[in-house]
């Protein structure tokens, strides 16, 4: 752990942290990712802005979200108190709504009416169709052939608020593919479009962005917690795709080096079955969608097919910060299978009353192991990014071979 003291929260000029970000992008968007640096600058320092976005957070989101005492997985697994952060609870039912009203109040401020968006699971592509409906903007989601399927219920939510959805029949049929269509649309549109990326990825300054949006998850935490216990947590678990609902409950507390931090990544089949989304474990550095991270790749640098069971975390990469916090050792990161996801989302549902997402499940396999390893008198907090509304018919199905 001597890299610790090494950690870098922010980026630099040129939108790196430590070897991991920057821009990979055609030369027509230079210009748009430098007019959104500035203004979003402008916006982090407008004491207007600012309120108008925390009112947005209380009076449309819900937030701030509760922090549940989980009594009963507590006394399943023994060991450490286990709290929730209920970003379930969030307007339209993920933590994706914190970044998707957001985005899409800073393209109102900067002029722009049309909406570009990608989306997996869904819940990023219902987000910003909820915010564009609320402020009148028009949205755009590409969506993966292959999620479209999966993922009926949150398509038909998001043609209910007026967003057209495009369905990509290229390549795997999935985030991948979804995002690159994105950004082909945005090349082609950057002069009135505003590109609402869903995650802690792409080029500079999206990956900062996006997780600055959703440091409120850590944030509250951290005060929740002090009025609960008097203290702050021991240990924080996330889910792992792109990575923005981890980075936004990671980030408030990564400078306090007490916390140990996981992220749970998606092994799929396993992480050495060709059938994964463990990037991390399997990945190496890369170019992905405008950033240098790392990713699943061939041995002659070609993405690799990613595969998980949840459509969220069905991503080949994963935000550079998370790539830099991954290389530095601050935060570590484990493999979830398929399987142990939905053994994971099956106990919390029964012994909570909570069924969690897909992805979250991720986070969740990881408790038995970190919980029953502390003592009584420290504090696990997993972040419940998502409900698992969306994700019926696959758990349906999956149960159904039980």
């Amino acid at each position: 752990m001597t890299a610790l003291p090494l950690i870098q929260t922010e980026p630099t000029e040129e939108g790196y942290f430590g070897d991991f970000g920057g821009r990979f992008v055609p030369e027509t968007l230079i210009s748009a990712l430098d007019q959104l640096e500035y203004e979003y600058g402008l916006l982090e320092q407008d004491l207007v802005f600012q309120e108008q976005l925390l009112s947005e957070f209380r009076q449309f989101i819900g937030r701030p979200t509760p922090l549940t005492f989980a009594k009963r997985l507590t006394e399943t697994y023994g060991g450490a108190k286990i709290y929730l952060k209920r970003e379930d609870l969030c307007h339209t039912g993920a933590h994706k709504i914190n970044n998707a009203i957001g985005q899409v109040m800073l393209a109102q401020k900067m002029g722009k009416q049309n909406i570009v968006a990608e989306t997996g699971a869904g819940q990023h592509g219902v987000a910003t169709a909820t915010a564009c409906a609320k402020l009148g903007l028009t949205c755009i989601v590409y969506m993966g052939e292959e999620d479209v399927h999966r993922q009926k219920l949150n398509v038909e939510r998001m043609r209910l608020m007026g967003a057209e959805v495009i369905p990509v029949t290229s390549g795997s049929r999935t985030l991948k593919d979804a995002t690159s269509e994105a950004i082909r649309h945005w090349v082609t549109h950057v002069r009135d479009t505003f590109y609402v990326i869903g995650s802690v990825v792409g080029p500079h300054p999206y990956p900062k962005m996006v997780r600055d949006f959703h440091r409120c998850i850590g944030l509250e935490t951290r005060e929740q917690l002090d009025q609960l216990e008097g203290k702050g947590p021991d240990h924080l678990i996330a889910c792992v795709g792109g990575g923005s609902n981890a980075l936004g409950l990671f980030h408030p507390f990564l400078e306090d080096l007490s916390v140990y931090m996981t992220g749970a990544e998606a092994a799929g089949f396993g992480v050495d079955s060709g059938k994964t989304a463990a990037t991390l474990t399997k990945g190496r550095p890369g170019v992905l969608h405008g950033s240098l991270s790392y990713l699943l790749q061939t041995m002659d640098g070609q993405v690799e097919l990613a595969h998980s069971i949840s459509a969220g975390l069905d991503y080949p990469g994963i935000g550079p910060e998370h790539a830099h916090l991954f290389t530095s050792g601050r935060v570590t990161y484990k493999a979830v299978t398929d399987d142990e996801a939905m053994k994971a989302l099956k106990e919390v549902s029964m012994l909570e009353g909570i069924i969690p997402a897909i992805e979250t499940a991720h986070a969740f396999a990881l408790l038995p192991e970190i919980a029953s390893s502390m003592n009584k008198d420290q504090i696990i907090v997993v972040n419940c990014s998502g409900r698992g509304d969306k994700d019926m018919t696959t758990i349906t199905e999956y149960f159904s071979h039980e």
